[in-house]
């Protein structure tokens, strides 16, 4: 973690602690929060913290300026060669960057840790739309659940299982067919994720079929979630009540919206961009490892 604190020292951004323990839980459908029963005040569900974005947008709201945490995050359901329910983010927040200036900083850090400067240099650059184009010949703005799920060579089971979720279908085929195909020695950049794909991001003022997220790759692994971050209190509000709408619809757990974000949001959150990492996923590029296990002391797998 030195390289990091080093990087973010040289840049002015100040580090930050945030809680693991919350009231409030995610209500991004492809997230799912660890539950605990506690005593605290009366019988209550608490929410290990899936990410600190939460809680550093209050800080941004209350005036902090450039910040970042490296933040311990738990996740159900996500355990496999790439991914394990505890694991380290490290996240940080930029006033005034754009798309633009967010990646390029994040290519940067990713260089910096991994100790290959020229990383940092003339990444891939791709739209969403573009990589869906280029390696499937299909758009991904327009194309239906059942034409994804042909480009898939879905088996019924898959099928059944994902339905008409085109976004589902999308971040299938991004994983096991587009990404695939991005370079081994060179990262790759790639912006402007499907409006239906925003989560926290704001939407494109030019084209609000799109959101202004990036994301970041080396080969096909993903390292880096960015956005522009959406200001507006009505707006998340009416994300979450949707995204909570769905997961209540497929049976899945529900927990109360975040009240003192949105309230953060309504009293100003700065125009900022913000990006978060996996660290793991870093520890595995550099150990030229494919297995989370291996750079993990107590892999939750194999060690607990």
């Amino acid at each position: 973690m030195a390289a990091a604190r080093h990087f973010f020292a040289g840049r002015g951004v100040l580090e930050v602690d945030v809680p693991a323990l919350s009231r409030f839980a995610v209500s991004d459908p492809n997230i799912d929060s660890l539950e605990i029963s506690a005593a605290i005040a009366g019988p209550s569900t608490l929410y290990l913290s899936t990410s600190p974005e939460y809680a550093m947008k209050r800080l941004l709201a209350a005036g902090y300026p450039d910040i970042y945490a490296i933040a311990r995050v738990f996740r159900d359901g996500e355990l496999g060669r790439q991914h394990e329910p505890e694991f380290t983010l490290i996240e940080w927040y930029r006033r005034d960057f754009g798309l633009v200036e967010m990646a390029a900083e994040t290519c940067e850090f990713v260089a910096a840790i991994l100790e290959r400067p020229a990383l940092a240099n003339n990444p891939v650059q791709l739209r969403y739309r573009e990589a869906f184009q280029a390696a499937a010949g299909i758009d991904p703005l327009a194309a239906s659940a059942a034409e994804l799920a042909t480009l898939a060579d879905a088996d019924e089971s898959l099928v059944e299982s994902l339905g008409d979720d085109r976004d589902a279908w999308l971040d299938l085929l991004m994983s096991t067919r587009i990404a695939a195909g991005f370079p081994d020695d060179r990262l790759t950049v790639v912006t402007h994720y499907p409006a239906s794909q925003a989560a926290l991001a704001r939407l494109d003022a030019n084209d609000r079929t799109v959101a202004l997220r990036f994301e970041v790759f080396l080969g096909a692994m993903e390292l880096a979630n960015g956005y522009v971050e959406l200001c507006d209190a009505d707006e998340q509000r009416q994300r979450f009540e949707t995204e909570l709408h769905l997961r209540r619809a497929a049976g899945r757990q529900a927990a109360p919206i975040d009240e003192p974000l949105l309230a953060a949001l309504e009293h100003g959150l700065p125009d900022v961009a913000g990006v978060a990492v996996g660290f793991e996923r870093l520890h595995m590029l550099y150990e030229s490892t494919g297995s989370i296990a291996d750079v993990i002391t107590f892999s939750f797998g194999t060690q607990r």
